[in-house]
Parts: structure tokens; C-alpha cells; sequence
């Protein structure tokens, strides 16, 4: 199609320089070809974000990972564990269970001889159920302190009479024998649980524990507030002072204690809840008895 007259609107004939109608000269200059647009750079795809749970700042691991996550509830005037399994397993001491949701299934092996026979002398529950799954197990409250502690591979710990109450699969439990006289007069028990291996232990405390490392140096402690000591030290029973007369002249008698290189936790001052049980415990069940006469 010719193009017109900028001026009156005739056609424009082709080779003539000046319209035939008004004469007005033609200045239209040739299309000029368009650049072809340069090639835009292809979006970078997003980067994955991390996954995260309820609680800000702790990492759901993706589908077909394993974890176990422990955590201590505070909830005056009790203590709460928490046990998150994301396709993991825990063992957890037998009667802990206070109720757990998710999709985990509870499998309890019977004792063999050699476990019932311990059972009997610690007087500790021979079957430790294992809860496997994902989900969410919350233990029995309880008026003491819950401790967390974790194992590096191939150490050893050595607790106090009922102070287990969970760990991961990755720790061997056992059972460290003290000898007849230790046992009888340390505090601590003829039995008590050993917990080896690589993981996180849950163990019970009548109080707030304090790590006591030991280099060389020898801790003396009077009473049985130590809840847990590393396998690796020397622990006896021993006499306050050199006579077993001075020694219960001074008031001590026999004191436990811990040599070689390793750490002890220690309660030294139970909390104020298991303080009040403590005290008016035995004098409730006293009051109980006289009433029943």
C-alpha cells in the first residue's frame, strides 16, 4: 500500500517527490528495520529452603532421615521430658510413659535369666521398652530435676540408683557392681546402671547438678548426692579421718570418694519440691500409720 500526504491525505505516487494535490514535498524517510531484542538471561531456579518444625530454630530432618530430639518442660512445680522421633528409636525406662502421639509402636523384649537375676539385686526394672517411630512421647512428671547428657563414643558413665529414665539407641545400658562394703555404707548401692556408648542420656536428680572434673585430685563427698560419675574413676567408701573412732568422734564417719581422671555431677542441694517431700513425707506416712491404730 502507497503511503499518503502528510498534509492534504492523497496517495503518494511512487518515484514522485512532490504530492500532485498541494505540492507539498514528501519527507518520509524509509522504515527503518527494528534490532532484534537481545536475549534475556534465564531466571535461576530458587534455592530449596530449610524445613522447620513448630518450635522456631529446630530443623525437621527431610523424609527418610533419623533423628531423636530430648527436651526438659518446665511446669512449676514439676519437670516434663519430651521425646521427638523423626523415623528413630529411644528406651525408656519401664512406668516413664506419661502419653505420646504420632505414628511410633512400643516393642518390650522379655528379660533373660542373667537380666531377671540383676532386676532382682538392683532392684531396677528388668524389661526397658523401646518406642520406634515418628512422633512425640512426653514422660511422667516429677518433683526432681531432668538432666540431659551426652555421650562421646566409648565413654562410660556410671549412675545413681534410679537416676535412668531414657537415652538413645546408640547407648548400651548395664550394671556396675560395688563391692559388699561400699554398697553398704557408700549410699549409693551394691547395683548401680551403667549407660556406654554414643547418644544423649535423661537421668534423674533430686536437685540442680553441678560437673565436678577431676584431674589427678581426689573429691570427697559426704553423703549420696553424686547421681552420676564417669566409669573411668576410682570411687570408694572410705574413713573421714585415719582412726574409725576419730572418725566418729568428728561428726563425718565415712565419706565417699573419687580419684583419677573423669567428672562427677553432683546435687548437693536438692530443689525445694523434693525438700518438702523430703521433710514431710515420712511425717505424713507417720500420721497415716497412727490413724490407721
Amino acid at each position: 500500500m502507497n503511503p499518503f500526504c502528510i498534509q492534504c491525505g492523497a496517495p503518494m505516487q511512487p518515484g514522485v517527490r512532490f504530492c500532485g494535490t498541494c505540492g507539498r514535498p514528501y519527507d518520509v524517510a524509509p522504515p527503518q528495520a527494528m534490532a532484534p531484542a537481545p536475549p534475556q538471561p534465564m531466571a535461576a531456579p530458587p534455592m530449596a529452603q530449610p524445613q522447620y518444625g513448630a518450635a522456631p530454630g529446630n530443623f525437621a530432618p527431610a523424609a527418610g532421615m533419623g533423628g531423636t530430639a530430648f527436651e526438659i518442660l518446665q511446669r512449676d512445680p514439676y519437670r516434663m521430658a519430651k521425646i521427638r522421633l523423626q523415623n528413630s528409636a529411644v528406651t525408656i525406662e519401664a512406668g516413664q510413659l506419661h502419653y505420646m502421639n504420632g505414628q511410633i509402636q512400643m516393642t518390650a523384649e522379655g528379660p533373660s535369666l542373667g537380666g531377671l537375676a540383676k532386676s532382682f539385686l538392683t532392684k531396677e526394672k528388668a524389661v526397658r521398652p523401646v518406642y520406634s517411630g515418628t512422633g512425640e512421647i512426653f514422660l511422667e512428671p516429677t518433683f526432681g530435676e531432668l538432666n540431659i547428657m551426652e555421650l562421646r563414643p566409648g565413654e562410660a558413665w556410671v549412675l545413681d540408683k534410679g537416676a535412668y529414665v531414657a537415652s538413645d539407641q546408640g547407648i548400651a545400658i548395664d550394671m556396675q557392681t560395688n563391692p559388699a562394703f561400699r554398697g553398704m555404707f557408700g549410699g549409693e548401692g551394691w547395683f548401680q546402671t551403667q549407660v556406654s556408648g554414643q547418644g544423649k542420656v535423661i537421668y534423674w536428680s533430686p536437685g540442680p547438678v553441678e560437673r565436678i572434673e577431676i584431674q589427678g585430685q581426689t573429691l570427697t563427698v559426704d553423703g549420696s548426692f553424686a547421681v552420676a560419675r564417669t566409669a573411668s574413676l576410682e570411687y570408694r567408701v572410705e574413713k573421714a579421718t585415719k582412726g574409725l573412732f576419730k572418725s566418729w568422734m568428728s561428726g563425718e564417719g565415712l565419706v565417699s570418694t573419687f580419684r583419677g581422671y573423669g567428672a562427677v555431677m553432683l546435687a548437693p542441694v536438692p530443689n525445694l519440691y523434693t525438700t518438702v517431700i523430703n521433710q514431710f513425707g515420712g511425717l505424713h506416712a507417720a500420721i497415716r500409720s497412727i490413724s490407721r491404730s
